[in-house]
């Protein structure tokens, strides 16, 4: 990987890799610029479906990046998308904060809180009993259930904070329901990436800082993979025989230097 001449275009994660909570990593900054100088495309791409793409480009802006709101990809517009070639006309009972609502709303996608087609979970975090129980209903009904992203937690300055992946558990045990999660590892993301930058999907690296995300969209999408260990993952994590990580670097920063 100290090659990237070959390198169509990089998939690069935030939380965990280039910013942690409201804070840059080290360095990450100095990466996008190298990244541009050498006129590589690039999307970010993120599980997080709390908030919408401007809310993340207004975050890395204030954190000095030199981006475009183009550059990023969210799980919730792969799942808008999703949602739209494969259940056209559906109704989605949405459990997700207001923003994830309207993101959805204005997609064209109609919402229902009386007899949806679809329970649409994402990572909420003004979810209520009233949501998780009336989901729990709509699915016990016959509604389809979808989740934007499998992520058990979210980075934060100080931490983590529990994410969507404990309710994806909790409501497939409850119910008998089996998710169709959308976001990262979804090759899905990927396919949406190499068009998004219109390069060959085969040739693109993706970086981040999950095993069960980030290397395994590398893994399933026949791609090249850089794991981090500004985040999540600890180089224990490699053990796991069913991913196979390229490269592991401490940071963004070592990467694109020669």
């Amino acid at each position: 990987m100290n090659d990237i001449t070959d390198v169509s275009g990089f998939m690069i994660d935030m939380d965990g890799t280039v910013y942690k909570g409201g804070s840059a990593i080290p360095g990450a900054q100095d990466f996008i610029k190298r990244v541009k100088h050498r006129n590589i495309p690039f999307v970010f791409l993120t599980n997080n479906s709390s908030s919408d793409r401007e809310h993340y480009f207004n975050k890395l802006i204030k954190m000095g990046f030199d981006v475009s709101i183009d550059d990023i990809l969210t799980s919730t517009a792969a799942t808008i998308r999703y949602i739209k070639k494969y259940h056209s006309g559906g109704t989605v009972y949405p459990v997700g904060t207001p923003k994830f609502v309207k993101e959805v709303e204005n997609a064209g996608i109609t919402t229902d809180d009386k007899d949806p087609d679809i329970v649409l979970l994402s990572f909420d975090t003004s979810i209520t009993y009233e949501k998780m129980n009336n989901a729990y209903q709509f699915l016990m009904n016959g509604a389809e259930f979808i989740a934007t992203h499998p992520d058990d937690l979210c980075p934060t300055e100080d931490g983590y904070d529990i994410d969507i992946g404990p309710f994806i558990r909790f409501f497939e045990s409850m119910t008998g329901t089996k998710a169709t999660v959308i976001g990262k590892p979804n090759p899905l993301m990927a396919e949406m990436a190499a068009d998004k930058m219109n390069v060959p999907k085969e040739k693109m690296v993706m970086i981040g800082d999950r095993i069960y995300t980030d290397m395994r969209l590398a893994e399933n999408s026949n791609i090249r993979s850089i794991m981090v260990l500004s985040g999540e993952a600890k180089r224990s994590d490699l053990k796991d025989p069913g991913v196979k990580v390229t490269m592991v670097v401490d940071s963004v920063d070592e990467l694109l230097r020669n």
